[in-house]
Order: structure tokens, then C-alpha cells, then sequence
């Protein structure tokens, strides 16, 4: 169906020549009422999510894809509601189709539909999951709300959820709590949650997207496996076109609260016929492997970073609940050289070391023993793990850092302006008059309006906030900067922007980076040299190009072969699309 192709009303009869039909929506809408107006988050959408099959809603933040999904369920958070609209669910057994958007919210028709029929996997397993109760009850939990066994049966059935999930130790991993896991385990504990009482629907709401690329390859998988063994429709929320063409058999594409495009996915990626759509796949082959850098060659210059044999290990901590954690080695031996005016990238799964590696440079940690050395715009070079603490101040304005969550980094309680303008303050180097001018020129520089500095973080987007973060760090006029996983948390459009902005700065400025990530796609196409750090180590180092088209280390060809490519006719991850 392409844009603009009404969906034919389908009853009783119709569904009988269509028992592959799981559910289907017609002109759902679901508001937000703000004063005298009214949000429309989901504005007349419709769509059928067949049995068997995957349909993939792909928008950025903003655009009501999320909403939709939980308009589905009635969990929409008050004061929003379906204002209009069917959301026919035909159960398995060929009955009656049931309308979801008829059922009150808080209902009993609809609570026994909620994970009995249709299943959610959420965006955020760490606020999805109860952190004060083990993860076997977790998941046997709504197997014994719904009736469908007994506890100890329900805990046996958990046990096997966890099995088929392919947690290690399953019996064990039952017994822990949440805390004890780790984002690819709690993405797979949600997963079992869901499939606890086996039903025909799973909406799963950007379940990969806080993940780095070798989870959410091994989460694709495992979600495509039990798809297949257990005939699930599955609706897939994402913002990332790169996933939707490796999972997705058919593409519906949300902006604004409206579906603008519903393909099959071959023909979105072959023939997208909205500007959107275009736009959404710009940006993502843009960040992909596919498109090599179109970028001049830097010639190196003098060596700006040394690092030498830096070594840490986190203490061994007791712990309330169980046993006391040993010392943990987060790095181990690591050394590199960053030159004046490159884009040097380290790469790396969650857990590699590469946060501690860049605290370790800043001096938020010291390290156990090695070396890293500084030399300043002066030509002086600074030991920084014994600078005292003047030594470090005056340092710290040449090398700044822009961390991951720009709305944990700035404070709430702070107008942008005063965000923007503290390091200058606290550094003594501006104040009054002149330090708003820097203010307002800074804010241009990252393409936002004057009048930004007089607003608070929360009325900015994601990719606002993170110019706002960039700002900041640009402010004392530093000439290394580190980014650590500074896009991740954006949508892919303004990813591209953010990562545009900065090789925009860069000649202008004079800066040099060092970007940390997870995503060998967008280090390729923003970094001149790579390292590659596996548990604290770095196992390989090169130029971008030689990494990303001639790995020779096994870890760096299993990173390669995780990230997703933009194109459903290559699926590495989980085969051919239908």
C-alpha cells in the first residue's frame, strides 16, 4: 500500500478469506489535550500486521510512532487518549474480532488481552523491570495473574522462558534481580516476559536501540528465531531505517502522527515516494559501511595526546545482596598517540573500557600506573596523571569532553545561557556583558537562535540539546575534544547533523576529536585512525579504512558483521527479506 491508498473496511466475513490477519487499525487517533487545543500524536493511522510477519513503524523521536504502540494497549498516560478509531484484534481461535479502541483502559476486557493475546516489549528494560523482585518471578508473574497455572509451575515455565532466550544458566539467572544483569540480558529477560503466555501479537518499542551493535545483532536474532517458532505478528518500533531493513517485511513509516508511507520494504528502500522517507534513508546509509567518507585526507600533525601503558582496576566492592565483587580490571595496558587536527575513534562493545579510557585522559579518573601526556597550545606538555590541581584547571580548558545523556550533562535547573557560559565563569575568563555575547556566538555556532539561552534544557529536543552540550565544551575555545558515545542517543538524521556540525568546527577551530562508540559505521565516516578495545585492551589499530575493509583481528570482523546495513537486499543479520 503506498501513500495515499485508502484500506478497505474489512468485517466477519472478510476475515474469514484472511485468517493470516492478526490485527488491523483503522484511523486510530490518540490526543493530548493542551489547553483550548488538542496534541495530535497519532493522527488518523491505519495499518494490518499480518501473522508470521514483521512490520516495521520507523520515525524519528517526535513523530507518535511510540504512541501508537501504546495507544494499542490503552496504556496511553493520561490526560491522552483514543479519541477515534478501530483496533481490530482477531484472536487465534477465529472468533469475533475484538475492538480494542472500545474497551475502557483500566477494563477487564482489555487487562485480559494485555500480555495474555498481545505482548509489549519496552523500550527500557532498566524502568520496565522491577528492580526489588527476582526475574523468575518477573516473568511467571502474569502467567499467574491470567490464571494459567500455579506458581510453582509458573516459576518452572520462567525457567524454560530464560532457556529459550539463551540466558546461560537459567535456573540461576532466575534467582537474581534486574541490577544484576546486563542491558543485552535485561533486553532478553523483557523478551521472555513477553512470550510468558505465548501470544499471537509482540509490539516490541525500540528494544535494540540503547544497545551497542553486536546485542542488538544477537537481540535481531533471537527475536526472528522465536518469531518463527512461535508464528508471532510482530510490530516493531524503531527510528533506525538500518534495523527496519534487516527485520522488517513490511515498512510503515510515521510523521507527525501520520503513517506517510506503508510499503513492503524492498519497495521503500528501492522507491521511497515521501520526502520524509528519503530522509529518514539519506542519514542512515550516510552513517552506514556502505558509503565510504567523502572527506579529505588530514595530513597528521604534531602528537597532541600520548598515551602510554595506562592501567586501572576498580577496587573490589562488598555488596548488600550478594557475594563481594572482586577487583575489575577496566584497562590493561592501553596506548595510542592522538595528532594535532585528526579524528581519532575508539570502538568498542558496552563494557570495553572506553568511558573509563576517556575519564582516564580528563583526569576524572587516575589512573593505576602509565602515562598520558599533554601538549598544550604553548608547546609545553603536561603529565596529567600527576598534575596537581591548578595544573589540571588550566588544562581542562583545552581539553573538554561531551558525554553521552546531554539531559543528565546540563543542569535543569539552569537557563541554557547559564549552561553555556558557567566554564567561562568559574574559569574567570568572562563575565557581564562580554560573556553573554560569547553566549549568544557560541549558540550561533551550533545553529541556534539567541533567544535559546533565556530557556531551560527540558524545552529542547535531543539533537537540540546536544549542539547545547557541544556549546558548552566549545566554549573555553579547547583543541581536543572528546566525544563519548555523543550520538548514540539520537535519532539518525540528527545524528548526521551533529556529526556534519562537528567537521564543519573542525578546520575553523582548529580542534582534534576523539570519538568513542559502539558503531564502526559512524566511525568510519567520521574518523581518520581507529582503535579497537576489547575487555580493557586495544587489539588493533589503523587508519578507518584499513580497519573497517581489512579487519585482522576475529573481535573487529564480529563488530563489522553487527552493524546493520540500509538495505534489505544485504541482510547480514537474519536473512533474506520476504
Amino acid at each position: 500500500m503506498r501513500l495515499g491508498t485508502p484500506i478497505t473496511p474489512r468485517d466477519d466475513r472478510a476475515w474469514a478469506a484472511h485468517p493470516d490477519v492478526a490485527l488491523e487499525v483503522r484511523r486510530l487517533s490518540t490526543h493530548y489535550p493542551i489547553g483550548p487545543i488538542a496534541l495530535r500524536a497519532v493522527d488518523d493511522v491505519s495499518f494490518t500486521l499480518r501473522r508470521g510477519r514483521t512490520l516495521c513503524i520507523v520515525g524519528e523521536s517526535g513523530s507518535g510512532k511510540g504512541m501508537m504502540a501504546r495507544s494499542i494497549l490503552q496504556i496511553v498516560n493520561p490526560p491522552g487518549r483514543v479519541v477515534s478509531g478501530e483496533m481490530l484484534y482477531y484472536p487465534r481461535d477465529g472468533g469475533p474480532a475484538l475492538d480494542l479502541a472500545r474497551m475502557p483502559p483500566g477494563g477487564r476486557q482489555i487487562r485480559a488481552i494485555r500480555g495474555r493475546e498481545i505482548a509489549m516489549v519496552f523500550h527500557r528494560p532498566t524502568t520496565s523491570l522491577s528492580p526489588i523482585h527476582r526475574i523468575g518471578w518477573q516473568i511467571a508473574e502474569g502467567l499467574v495473574a491470567h490464571g494459567m497455572m500455579d506458581r510453582r509451575a509458573a516459576m518452572a515455565r520462567a525457567v524454560d522462558l530464560l532457556r529459550q532466550v539463551e540466558i546461560p544458566d537459567p535456573a540461576g539467572a532466575a534467582r537474581r534481580y534486574p541490577f544484576e544483569f546486563s542491558g543485552g540480558m535485561r533486553q532478553r529477560a523483557m523478551l521472555a516476559m513477553a512470550l510468558a503466555c505465548e501470544p499471537c501479537v509482540l509490539i516490541a518499542d525500540e528494544p535494540t536501540a540503547a544497545l551497542d551493535v553486536t546485542t542488538q545483532a544477537e537481540i535481531l536474532k533471537l527475536l526472528k528465531k522465536l518469531q518463527d517458532a512461535n508464528g508471532l505478528a510482530v510490530l516493531f518500533v524503531t527510528h533506525d531505517m538500518r534495523v527496519a531493513a534487516q527485520i522488517a517485511d513490511d515498512v510503515a513509516v510515521m510523521y507527525r502522527g501520520q503513517v506517510v508511507e506503508h510499503a513492503a520494504v524492498r519497495a521503500v528502500f528501492a522507491d521511497p515516494q515521501h520526502s520524509y522517507t528519503r530522509t529518514l534513508l539519506t542519514a542512515s546509509r550516510k552513517l552506514g559501511m556502505a558509503a565510504p567518507p567523502a572527506r579529505d585526507p588530514v595530513v597528521p600533525g604534531p602528537v597532541l595526546l600520548e598515551v602510554r601503558d595506562v592501567m586501572l582496576a576498580y577496587p573490589a566492592r562488598a555488596a548488600l545482596f550478594t557475594h563481594a565483587r572482586p577487583p575489575n580490571p577496566a584497562l590493561q595496558g592501553v596506548s595510542f598517540d592522538v595528532m594535532q587536527g585528526e579524528n581519532f575513534g575508539v570502538v568498542g562493545e558496552s563494557g570495553a573500557g572506553k568511558t573509563t579510557l576517556a575519564n582516564c585522559i580528563v583526569r576524572v579518573l587516575r589512573p593505576n600506573s602509565g602515562s598520558v601526556r599533554y601538549t598544550d597550545r604553548a608547546g609545553a606538555a603536561h603529565e596529567l596523571t600527576t598534575l596537581g590541581r591548578a595544573g589540571l584547571r588550566l588544562v581542562r580548558r583545552e581539553i573538554c569532553m561531551v558525554f553521552q545523556d546531554p539531559f543528565a550533562a546540563l543542569n535543569a535547573r539552569m537557563t541554557v545561557g547559564q549552561c553555556i557560559g558557567e566554564p567561562l565563569l568559574v574559569n574567570g575568563i568572562l563575565a557581564g556583558e562580554r560573556l553573554r555575547a560569547r553566549v549568544r556566538a557560541l549558540l550561533a555556532m551550533v545553529g541556534l537562535p539567541p533567544d535559546a539561552a533565556q530557556r531551560h534544557p527540558h524545552a529542547f529536543s535531543g539533537g537540540q540539546l546536544q549542539r547545547i552540550a557541544i556549546a558548552r565544551a566549545l566554549a573555553t575555545d579547547p583543541r581536543l575534544v572528546i566525544l563519548d558515545e555523543a550520538t548514540s542517543a539520537l535519532d539518525m538524521t540528527p545524528r548526521a547533523r551533529i556529526l556534519d556540525l562537528l567537521l564543519d568546527l573542525q578546520p575553523r577551530l582548529g580542534l582534534t576529536f576523539i570519538l568513542m562508540s559502539h558503531d564502526l559505521g559512524m566511525i568510519r565516516n567520521f574518523c581518520d585512525r581507529v582503535a579497537v578495545m576489547l575487555r580493557g585492551e586495544i587489539v588493533e589499530v589503523g587508519s578507518a579504512a584499513d580497519i573497517c575493509d581489512r579487519p585482522t583481528q576475529p573481535h573487529t570482523q564480529r563488530l563489522l558483521a553487527a552493524v546493520p546495513e540500509a538495505d534489505p537486499a544485504r541482510r547480514t543479520l537474519i536473512g533474506t527479506a520476504r
